[in-house]
């Protein structure tokens, strides 16, 4: 990647966490950010991820949080709840329709694009990307059985990183385990505490 490159990051958060979750480790956000800029000229790294609206506390809130105030553009929306044919309790929250308009946005301003999820509804995105002169990469892992990368995604991609290959570069260290997650500083500072994947167990596991 050339230094003088712009570039903008993509996260499918529900996704990536999934991702993440099957490879056994936490993404540290702070570290995932540092890794990015040192690789180009950053524009923008944006995180998509529904949130349920009708709960008092998400386990996700904490995290999205975190990331509004160190150097991400978080787009969320209300999952929907439905009951499918068996009469089970479903909760949907796919941000696929904001995720590429926010792509499509971007475009014209950047060379590269860094997005974060093997979710082959996204081909027909990168194809259109790659259309207007965008270098697409995208970033999951073939790493387990079975691959989370769509094969379709995978090779319209211009480049494919695993992420377990990133490990080293973006993992939480598993010393600071223990710790509770982030907190925001409401007055601009960037909060000191590392940024993990850790709390989105539950809010960010969508279909």
């Amino acid at each position: 990647m050339a230094k003088s490159e712009k570039l903008a990051l993509f996260i499918d958060g529900a996704n990536l966490y999934a991702t993440a979750k099957t490879l056994g480790f936490d993404i540290d956000y702070r570290r995932l950010l540092t890794e990015y800029k040192s690789q180009g000229t950053l524009l923008r790294a944006f995180y998509f991820t529904a949130l349920i609206e009708d709960q008092e506390y998400s386990s996700i809130r904490p995290l999205v949080d975190w990331l509004d105030y160190n150097g991400y553009r978080v787009i969320t929306k209300p999952t929907k709840e439905f009951v499918d044919a068996a009469g089970r309790r479903k909760i949907k929250g796919n941000m696929d329709i904001e995720l590429a308009i926010a792509a499509l946005d971007m475009a014209e301003y950047i060379d590269h694009m860094v997005l974060f999820s093997g979710d082959g509804d996204f081909r027909s995105l990168v194809e259109s990307m790659q259309r207007r002169g965008v270098r697409v990469t995208v970033v999951s892992t073939t790493s387990t059985q079975p691959p989370m990368v769509a094969d379709e995604l995978r090779r319209q991609a211009d480049d494919f990183v695993d992420l377990a290959h990133l490990q080293k570069a973006i993992g939480r260290d598993p010393a600071e385990r223990g710790e509770r997650g982030e907190r925001p500083m409401r007055h601009g500072g960037a909060d000191r505490r590392p940024a993990s994947t850790q709390q989105a167990a539950t809010a960010d596991d969508y279909e």
